[in-house]
Parts: structure tokens; C-alpha cells; sequence
């Protein structure tokens, strides 16, 4: 039997807050009121390559049930994770590391770094033939370098396949094979509860 625990907001924590309760009950009643001026507003937060001109175009009469949100914009997700914040907050640290090991260095890359390297490895990848819509499969540890791999595709349009490190060969290959995937993005090896899994030599045809 569990016991209910109340634990107060610290004051400062308040302070800092974008949203309080009264906010977000003004906020949940516009969006009941208003959904299409509602999420429009909400949609400026982030970067649009195309702004869109209709917010959804939805239908729940079965069997054509369709469901779409903002289907003639066009966005970036790299460049809204990443570009829109160089400029503003380009010293600001984007990814705090903590490494397997607890005596090794932790890594703190900030978004100017971030985007340096999320270029580099989208180039990479053009260079290798990867482009919008192609399928990449990513076999790696829990590094920075994963989640930039992920961005790096995204910056491309790629669609990015995350397989746990931790499955074997032949659960990599069968979603390697699912999915048509036209690369796969892993290092040497991993480091996991201090063993080391060999993921190149998990990828490698054999």
C-alpha cells in the first residue's frame, strides 16, 4: 500500500514557470472554444519553411476517417531543434552528457557545437546517397553523437530507424530488412554496465 504524498512548488520554481493553473485552464478552455485559433497561435513557437494556411482537415466519418494537421506547411525538425537557437543561445549548452563510466568526463556541447556537428554529419550521410524519404538505420550506444545522427537525418528528410544497442544481430537484421533501410549508422562498440558489446561486428554480414 502506497501513501499520497503532497510536495509543494518551491516559490522559485513558480517564478520561473511559463504556464500556472489558472494559465493552463484559460489555455484548455480557448482550445476547446477555438482549436483552430488556438493551435495556429501555438505553431508560430516553432520555425515554418512553408507556413501553413489551414490549421486541420479532419473527417470521422467511417470508414474515411482522415486526420491532418497543417498538411500544407513545411517544416524542419534539425533546424527547429537546432539552427533557430544558434543565434540567441549559441554558448548555451544543448546536451549534458553523463558518461557509463562515473569517473569519466562529462560532456557539456552547446547548440553552436551541436550545429556544427549535425552539418558535418548531414553532409556525410548526402555524400553517401542518403536523401529525403530514404530509410537510415542508427545502432548505437546512448552518445551525443546518437542524437546527432537523428538530426542529421532529419535535416536530410531522411526517416531514421533507432535500434536499441543492446539487441542481437538478428534483431537488427530484420529491421534493417522491415524497413528497406539504405544505411546503418553504429560505432565500434558499445559500453553498457561497464561490458562491451561489439556493434560493428553485430552489423557486419556474415
Amino acid at each position: 500500500m502506497s501513501d499520497d504524498k503532497i510536495h509543494p512548488v518551491p516559490e522559485a520554481w513558480k517564478q520561473r514557470a511559463f504556464v500556472d493553473n489558472d494559465k493552463y485552464l484559460a489555455m484548455y478552455e480557448r482550445s476547446v472554444a477555438d482549436p483552430d485559433g488556438f493551435w495556429a497561435e501555438q505553431a508560430q513557437r516553432i520555425d515554418w519553411m512553408k507556413p501553413f494556411t489551414q490549421v486541420k482537415n479532419t473527417s470521422f466519418d467511417a470508414p474515411d476517417v482522415s486526420i491532418r494537421w497543417f498538411e500544407d506547411g513545411a517544416l524542419n525538425v534539425s533546424a527547429n531543434c537546432v539552427d533557430r537557437h544558434v543565434e540567441t543561445r549559441g554558448d548555451q549548452v544543448a546536451i549534458l552528457w553523463e558518461p557509463d563510466d562515473p569517473e569519466a568526463d562529462v560532456r557539456s556541447i552547446t547548440y553552436r557545437e551541436l550545429h556544427a556537428e549535425v552539418s558535418r554529419f548531414a553532409n556525410v550521410l548526402k555524400g553517401m546517397g542518403v536523401g529525403r524519404g530514404d530509410r537510415v538505420t542508427i545502432y548505437m550506444p546512448m552518445l551525443p553523437e546518437t542524437a546527432m545522427a537523428m538530426l542529421a537525418c532529419t535535416r536530410l528528410g531522411a526517416v531514421h530507424s533507432v535500434v536499441f544497442a543492446g539487441f542481437s544481430p538478428d534483431a537488427l537484421a530484420g529491421r534493417v530488412l522491415d524497413c528497406d533501410s539504405k544505411l546503418v549508422i553504429t560505432t565500434d562498440e558499445g559500453l553498457r554496465g561497464g561490458r562491451k558489446v561489439p556493434l560493428k561486428a553485430n552489423t557486419t554480414p556474415r
